[in-house]
């Protein structure tokens, strides 16, 4: 029987690598990995064996609560190796935990959260039932929707009537009225679960809505017709032209919004982009014998862009009303377009090209007057794509907003009204990751944060909760770990609340540490109870090895850069390994491993007799901001000096570390860093595989290069072009690319090639027929990658074959 209390917090870490040296030790002793190698047949089938030797060997990970009536207690199901299960009961008022030997009585099905809109199944889970339970007073119809998202009847439920379905975890069912109507959408779990079928006001036909009576307007709608806005009237179909402007290259669209009282619409007129067209020669079409030119358009840094413009007009004088454009010139994107409740103004996001201006502005309804609620500026750029979050409380007149004005990433209160700042919400030396929710009655913010426990990794995420007023903070969450988004069922949040908000369930983990589930309580976060400490010995007795987590100073001597060491299941500390890191130094994110994983494609490639590396240099995201903007117009960096200092503390503290053998390999703009490691650090880096690779950001698509490189296009980009320093090569270099790539242009690697040769350096290549991006991860493309690193930092002819 699996023990309730936990192992002392202390302790978990250096168990789990205990455990790990252990069962390696055990293996080797058994012959299971016995033979040491490096680059050998053996290690080759070793790595290649790998996923399935370590499959479904981890259990007690997945816990899915069924709360019981009254809301204060629930059970699961454990799922345990050889196909035993446990089912548990939990009392969430008294914090007890305990095992049954089959489901409580009455808690057979319960209530599956109903979706509005049908989605496509995905892969069925293990077998399960639905019971479909009509409560409406008409009949109605039952589908499932398959992989591809359509719909297939499971014929109809009678007014009143109840039926059980088989299918399979993850299956997508919905029903719908007579009229066609989506009554609800559901999704099969685990245990089995009832979809209730109600009538809803969102599926009811909308009542006619009644003049307003201080209104002229007539009862007419607008409608697109060719390039300009037409006014039909919904009683005689008669149409009268509203716009006269719109053309070929300037033509409205969607959305065409009324205002809350009928009188007022909003529209966008957009200037057309340039059309820029890329082509790619499919060399071995599948139906043809000649080869194919396929063309598409891709717009790239410095291109003409759509230019969005707002249109007001009046439908009782059916004119239109200007509007001043002096806040707004130069738009990446109009985006949030809302009226006001009340009709006097509607509200816009203004992302300004450059992504170093980002406006909240309001327009007035009556004259077209336009000002800035909010004005956002950075002598940088704004981080548009990761941290814009706008919540308007129109019965307050306020505006929740985030912003790194402070130097890390926080949340602030604005006055909507007088476009001024009321409260900053969060602060302190770390940042808010996103919002969970906000509860305008209460006035508090759930959101998710990262770098509030002291000692603990600052990539790590925790759930909190704050007053609009900045007061009464408090973490929910305090396990040494990430803390799992899992997508709840009461309030679309990303945590598993039980039906009355009182308690909720935490998952968390590390690379180092399998997944710990708890039950804590919502009002201050205080644990209530561990539920499950998952199992991984199954998975240790195979010889995976636990990855290490490392800490080290990076290029300023006083920030802590992170990163994970992998080592083969056939360690010996007393041998030297050549070192392989594996790079993404994208400035939208960071990419260590946070959360428990196997890790297949790292620790495949360590069997082969290598020690694998991931690490966050400066320039990513998700730390201070002073930490991200050392990638503004600077990519090459790549955080290489933090990295370079990080492996070298490491090999310090860990002498198997071999740092004169120091290969590295990435994709895309992972290619583009490990194609610079041998450009820029040549003296450290010996040998690298870029695949698919933004070698110049010129030649890339325009959003993800514009917004760290910047606009107009200035010498920065010339300068952090890897064809510019192709000359400067040294080491040894393996460069991957599909010949279809969509997603960054394959000329970009060729343009590459041509400057290697007429620098006349050495080079490999790999052009793969027919594929996309991501060429670098096809079972033939990451063998060869094996093979290249085996040859070049083993010096051992590889035996993959």
């Amino acid at each position: 029987m699996h023990s309730s209390k936990p192992l002392p917090r202390a302790k978990v870490a250096g168990w789990w690598i205990e455990q790990s040296l252990r069962m390696a030790t055990l293996a080797f002793l058994l012959g299971g990995s016995a033979a040491f190698g490096q680059g050998t047949k053996a290690d080759f089938e070793r790595a290649q064996a790998l996923p399935g030797r370590t499959a479904n060997k981890v259990f007690r990970v997945k816990v899915e609560p069924l709360w019981l009536p009254g809301g204060e207690t629930f059970w699961y199901r454990n799922d345990l190796a050889d196909g035993r299960r446990e089912f548990v009961f939990v009392d969430a008022v008294k914090g007890e935990r305990r095992v049954l030997s089959e489901p409580p009585a009455g808690a057979a099905a319960q209530p599956l959260a109903a979706e509005e809109q049908p989605r496509a199944s995905t892969n069925g889970g293990e077998e399960t039932r639905i019971v479909f339970i009509n409560r409406t007073d008409a009949e109605a119809q039952v589908f499932w929707i398959d992989g591809d998202g359509g719909k297939k009847g499971y014929g109809s439920l009678k007014a009143g009537e109840r039926r059980e379905q088989h299918t399979f975890a993850g299956h997508v069912w919905s029903a719908q009225d007579a009229m066609g109507r989506t009554l609800g959408v559901w999704e099969a779990k685990p245990d089995r679960g009832e979809a209730v079928i109600e009538a809803s006001a969102k599926s009811a036909p909308p009542a006619e809505k009644k003049p307003d009576a201080k209104s002229e307007a007539p009862a007419w709608k607008p409608v697109l017709r060719g390039f300009n806005l037409w006014l039909k009237h919904s009683g005689t179909g008669e149409e009268a032209p509203l716009s006269r402007d719109g053309q070929p290259g300037n033509a409205y669209r969607e959305p065409l919004l009324l205002s809350p009282d009928g009188t007022k619409l909003l529209a966008v007129q957009t200037e057309a982009p340039q059309e820029h067209k890329v082509h790619l020669v499919e060399s071995s079409p599948k139906d043809q014998l000649e080869p194919k030119l396929l063309s598409y358009t891709y717009l790239k840094p410095g291109d003409k862009i759509a230019h969005e413009h707002p249109r007001l007009f009046d439908l009782v004088k059916r004119e239109p009303i200007p509007i001043q454009e002096d806040l707004f010139p130069n738009p990446w994107d109009l985006s949030e377009l809302r009226w006001t409740p009340d009709s006097t103004r509607f509200t816009f996001l203004y992302n300004q090209r450059g992504h170093q201006v980002l406006r909240v502005i309001a327009v007035e309804a009556a004259t077209g007057e336009a000002r800035a609620l909010v004005d956002e500026q950075s002598r940088t750029f704004i981080d548009y794509s990761q941290k814009t979050y706008t919540h308007w409380l129109d019965a307050t007149h306020e505006l929740v907003w985030m912003s790194e004005r402070d130097g890390w990433n926080h949340l602030w209160l604005y006055d909507t009204q007088t476009g001024q700042v009321k409260q900053q919400i969060t602060r302190g030396e770390w940042v808010v990751r996103g919002v969970e929710r906000v509860d305008a009655e209460k006035r508090q913010i759930w959101f998710r944060c990262a770098g509030v426990h002291a000692g603990q990794d600052p990539y790590y995420v925790h759930l909190a909760r704050v007053n609009f007023d900045g007061t009464g903070q408090v973490i929910l969450t305090e396990g040494d770990g990430t803390h799992a988004a899992r997508r709840g069922e009461r309030d679309g949040g990303d945590w598993r609340f039980s039906p009355d908000g009182r308690w909720f369930l935490d998952t968390y983990s590390r690379v180092d540490l399998s997944p710990v589930t708890e039950l804590r309580r919502a009002s201050d976060g205080q644990l209530v109870c561990v539920l499950e400490n998952a199992d991984a010995n199954a998975l240790l007795a195979t010889g995976w090895r636990v990855p290490e987590r490392f800490a080290a100073k990076g290029r300023d001597g006083t920030t802590d850069i992170h990163g994970i060491i992998i080592r083969p299941t056939n360690f010996d500390p007393v041998r030297k390994y050549p070192v392989i890191e594996e790079i993404y130094a994208g400035p939208h994110g960071y990419f260590v491993p946070k959360e428990w994983g196997r890790g297949l494609r790292q620790h495949s490639l360590a069997e082969l007799g290598f020690i694998v590396v991931q690490i966050d240099g400066m320039g990513t995201n998700w730390r201070s901001r002073a930490f991200h903007e050392v990638a503004w117009k600077n990519l090459q960096d790549a955080g290489f000096p933090d990295r370079i200092a990080w492996l070298r503390a490491a090999a310090a503290q860990h002498p198997e570390l071999d740092l004169t053998r120091v290969g590295i390999y990435g994709g895309s703009a992972g290619g583009q860093s490990a194609l610079g490691a041998l450009l820029h650090h040549g003296d450290f880096y010996k040998a690298a595989v870029a695949d698919c690779g933004c070698h110049d950001n010129r030649m890339d698509k325009i959003w993800w290069n514009e917004a760290w490189m910047g606009w107009p296009i200035g010498p920065e980009y010339a300068d952090n072009s890897n064809v510019t320093h192709a000359a400067k090569l040294t080491g040894k270099l393996l460069l991957t690319v599909g010949e279809l790539d969509h997603n960054v242009d394959p000329a970009s690697t060729m343009q590459v090639v041509n400057a290697l040769i007429k620098a006349d350096k050495d080079f490999e290549m790999l052009v793969v027929p027919g594929s996309d991006h991501g060429a670098g991860e096809l079972p033939y493309v990451a063998r060869r990658r094996l093979d290249f690193f085996v040859r070049h930092l083993l010096g051992v002819e590889p035996r993959s074959q």
